[in-house]
């Protein structure tokens, strides 16, 4: 991982805890298995994964958009830049709140 892509990474962190109260976030080895996505984000029985990537167009590794693909079917997944930062989070909270409602519990305040 490039230097500025571990900073963009660890402030990332940060907003997700910030913007999601209460989530826990993992940072994924990626020499366990070659391809898997950066980031973890695990709230009550909802989870994401996201590949941080330092700029749009930043190159990927192989099998990173098979686990952006796999994992998005299972729950929620995405490649994640500054540029779309917003967006992507967005979205997961939509995604997090239309599963608030088939749940048992309610996820987020």
């Amino acid at each position: 991982m490039s230097r500025t892509e571990a900073a963009y990474q660890t402030g990332l962190i940060k907003r997700i805890q910030d913007r999601f109260p209460g989530s826990v976030v993992l940072k994924n080895d990626p020499n366990y298995r070659q391809g898997i996505l950066d980031l973890t984000v695990l709230i009550g029985w909802f989870w994401g994964m996201f590949e941080v990537k330092a700029y749009r167009g930043a190159p990927s590794r192989p099998n990173q958009m098979w686990y952006v693909e796999r994992m998005n079917e299972m729950s929620f997944a995405a490649i994640i830049y500054p540029e779309n930062e917003e967006e992507v989070l967005n979205e997961f909270e939509r995604t997090l709140r239309s599963r608030e409602q088939v749940g048992r519990h309610t996820l987020l305040p």
